[in-house]
């Protein structure tokens, strides 16, 4: 017997429906309740609400796809003012429900200008005689525009008279939304979380056919077995389930084990779930590097280049102030007239290294440098010509936020600041990589 009912839907549609949003039918139910028929009047505002990865965007986009109802759906974060999303919704609806490209661009400066316009698109569309659902996704950016966008949208069926109804998703609850003035309370509904049960369910209908389902199951339930306790985000255990599938299978596709032998199979992807458990969120590699690094059985960490932190984005500058920073605390300072100096003259290491400095600067630490110095070596590794803004200072002040320089002493000595390079040999040398530039032959240690 179907879950999903509704009188004034084909049941082969809704059996459809109910096919493509497993372990969501309660909530579909309750939509479609409040939805009614075509031409009835709905509800003015729906608020769904749930963590990420709870099925409100899919659900509404499946929902209202499959049974063909008239909709307008924007995502408010692409859409970030107020001007943008009325201008969006009006350019969407006059190729509603036809579905066709509109290519005439619609203005609209003020919400007066909206009410209008979308009465005119209204009539000349003929769905006076049925509900249209204005979607909002990511609606609590809508706090962010003008005070009257929300109120204007939760009572849109009262101020423009028409058979509308607005449905906004969101990650946080309506109290958070709701302004201190007061405003028209939506009807609020809520999206749980998968279980782990709906996740085996629904990470089990993606098996591949060259594979049983209950082969396939079992690895999922292997999986959610590893990942549940860290990672309930469907999305994110989806793309792990295709990315270790291939390694569960190898026993299998060399004929060491048939699918029914659990214990070698898992003995065979437990460490390999281990080193994807490192990495969880975190897209430190590509899809295509993480399967290199299991065909290979290296670490993630042996990748060249990698770490934790090489993937921090930094503008150019700040790159080559990174850089030099940390010549400067690793190199003497004497030594800079070597590296830095183009009419240097033949100078041999062994004339300038001391009995104590025979011990690598790697080992001892970085030493503390002043900003004239770093200020200098900047100007010598950058091709072009850079004149000492207050942006190349802001800069420096950014990564002494980023904690990858280090101030030493009190901003007030007379001498000026002194800073420290924090950065690890790794980090650096990812850094200087993305810029073409060759750490390793101007640093003192690897002479």
């Amino acid at each position: 017997m179907p879950n999903v009912e509704h009188p004034a839907y084909p049941a082969a549609d809704l059996l459809h429906l109910e096919g493509l949003v497993p372990c969501r039918e309660s909530q579909v139910s309750s939509l479609l309740s409040l939805f009614g028929e075509r031409q009835q009047f709905s509800f003015p505002s729906i608020f769904i609400y749930g963590h990420t990865s709870s099925g409100k965007t899919y659900v509404m986009k499946t929902l209202l796809t499959t049974l063909q109802l008239p909709h307008v759906f924007v995502n408010c974060m692409e859409y970030f003012t107020s001007r943008l999303l009325l201008e969006e919704i009006l350019t969407q609806l006059q190729s509603c429900p036809s579905g066709t490209e509109q290519t005439s661009p619609v203005r609209c400066d003020t919400l007066n200008d909206f009410v209008r316009l979308f009465k005119q698109a209204l009539a000349s569309q003929e769905l006076q005689d049925q509900t249209l659902y204005i979607v909002l996704d990511r609606a609590e950016q809508l706090r962010e525009m003008e005070p009257n966008i929300l109120p204007a949208f939760l009572r849109l069926q009262e101020l423009t008279d028409r058979n509308v109804t607005v449905i906004l998703l969101s990650e946080i609850v309506w109290e958070l939304f709701r302004p201190n003035i007061g405003c028209f309370e939506p009807f609020t509904m809520y999206f749980p979380d998968y279980s782990i049960g709906h996740l085996q369910k629904i990470l089990s209908q993606n098996h591949p056919p060259e594979y049983s389902a209950d082969f396939y199951a079992a690895y999922i339930n292997i999986l959610l077995g590893v990942f549940y306790m860290v990672c309930r985000d469907l999305k994110e255990l989806r793309h792990l389930a295709a990315l270790n599938f291939a390694k569960y299978c190898e026993p299998v596709v060399r004929g060491e084990a048939n699918e029914r032998d659990t214990r070698k199979l898992w003995k065979n992807i437990e460490p390999h779930l281990k080193k994807a458990m490192q990495t969880v969120y975190l897209r430190e590699i590509s899809s295509s590097q993480w399967e290199r690094l299991q065909h290979d059985g290296g670490e993630p960490g042996q990748l060249k280049g990698l770490s934790a932190h090489t993937h921090v984005e930094l503008p150019y500058y700040s790159k080559f102030l990174l850089i030099a920073a940390y010549l400067a605390s690793y190199n003497p300072v004497r030594t800079d007239k070597r590296f830095f100096l183009k009419h240097h003259g033949k100078i041999r290491k062994t004339n300038f290294m001391k009995k104590h400095e025979k011990t690598s600067n790697h080992l001892l630490g970085p030493k503390p440098f002043p900003l004239d110095r770093l200020l200098a070596i900047l100007y010598s590794i950058v091709d072009n010509r850079v004149a000492p803004t207050a942006n190349i200072f802001s800069q420096i002040t950014s990564l002494v936020t980023l904690q990858l320089l280090s101030m030493v002493g009190q901003n007030d000595q007379l001498d000026g600041p002194r800073y420290k390079c924090t950065v690890s040999l790794d980090f650096i040398r990812a850094i200087a990589r993305t810029v073409n530039f060759d750490i390793i032959k101007y640093l003192y240690d690897f002479l």
